[in-house]
């Protein structure tokens, strides 16, 4: 990496892009803090000492300045549905790398559907979701998948201690549910589903120490939305511990705490993932600490990798199909615990 590059950060001064701040500072980068709060922006640029730049998403003349001199841009800021677009567009006009960290199914599926054409015949590298939900199923099912060139079926479970949702998660639900109505989504048979009826439970045995819990079916996140982009699997299901489940929709849940100098909450995850062809199955696991704070490290690999040109890829791009996914879940170590532990074995 060349240290010293300016990263536009758009949505900077929220609760996960501020670890993207500090992950992106430890690792030689320089952040430019952007966003529509001025008055934010200026206190997360005095504490570190960086550059701020107002730019709000209904003004594309403060977007193209708030990347202007920037190698690439990361956005952070939800609903997703309403900044990604523009943001886009404005990486597009500065010939810029673009990443995000949106967990919204619609925001994602917006992405790829809109601009999959034109970043491809630009060259140019969009990588939605790069974060906990999306990239990090994502690049754990293609780890699983080796040397397979289709699957089945694909089975993302979280096993999450607590989840004490930001101020900026509850939001972007708000904002799906309010795209999507009355209606859950579900992707069977290669197609995408709108269903009324209650997600199902289920219990699922994950790797000890957590293992069996009771569990919500057809939780469906963003992870639902990248790996058939790139995958042969026509079925791709996630699951959510019950408990996480209800601490997520309660309205009275807190927002996360710190638990140390970083930041960081005491909030730990199990992702197990399994992909099933034929009678046969294979298996990887990821755990760490924090789903918000360990994003940073994910989408900064990532944009790591982008800029030195460790990619498989360009357009619009799911974490697994840009970048060689074992060697990129190891690199997370010892902040993600890798473990592509089951050999193939019959299902």
């Amino acid at each position: 990496m060349e240290s010293g590059r300016l990263v536009a950060v758009f949505g900077a001064y929220g609760h996960t892009g501020q670890f993207v701040v500090a992950e992106l500072a430890a690792r030689g980068f320089v952040p430019v803090l952007s966003g529509r709060n001025a008055r934010a922006l200026g206190e997360l640029a005095d504490e570190y000492g960086l550059e701020a730049r107002t730019a709000s998403v209904d003004d594309p003349a403060s977007l193209d300045g708030a990347l202007a001199g920037a190698a690439a841009v990361i956005n952070c800021a939800g609903p997703f549905a309403s900044t990604t677009g523009p943001v886009i567009e404005a990486a597009l006009r500065a010939g810029v790398p673009y990443l995000d960290v949106a967990a919204e199914i619609e925001a994602n599926l917006d992405t790829f559907a809109h601009f999959r054409e034109r970043a491809r015949d630009a060259g140019a590298v969009i990588v939605p979701a790069m974060a906990f939900f999306g990239g990090l199923g994502d690049l754990l099912a293609t780890a699983a998948m080796g040397d397979w060139t289709s699957a089945d079926e694909a089975h993302i479970a979280y096993a999450l201690s607590d989840w004490h949702p930001t101020a900026g998660t509850r939001l972007s639900g708000a904002v799906s549910r309010e795209r999507r109505g009355n209606f859950r989504l579900r992707y069977r048979g290669g197609q995408w589903e709108r269903r009324t009826d209650a997600a199902p439970t289920a219990e699922w045995t994950f790797p000890e120490p957590v293992g069996r819990r009771s569990v919500v079916a057809e939780f469906t996140m963003a992870d639902v939305v990248t790996v058939p982009q790139h995958l042969a699997i026509p079925d791709v299901t996630t699951y959510m511990n019950a408990e996480a489940a209800r601490d997520v929709a309660a309205p009275d849940t807190p927002a996360p705490a710190a638990a140390d100098g970083s930041g960081c909450s005491g909030q730990t995850f199990l992702v197990d993932v399994v992909v099933r062809s034929g009678g046969a199955e294979r298996r990887a696991t990821a755990a760490g600490q924090d789903i918000y704070a360990i994003t940073a490290p994910l989408v900064v690999e990532a944009l790591d990798r982008v800029l030195t040109g460790r990619v498989q890829a360009v357009g619009v791009a799911s974490a697994g199909e840009i970048f060689d996914a074992p060697d990129f879940l190891r690199a997370l170590a010892p902040r993600i615990a890798f473990d592509p532990h089951c050999q193939e074995q019959l299902a």
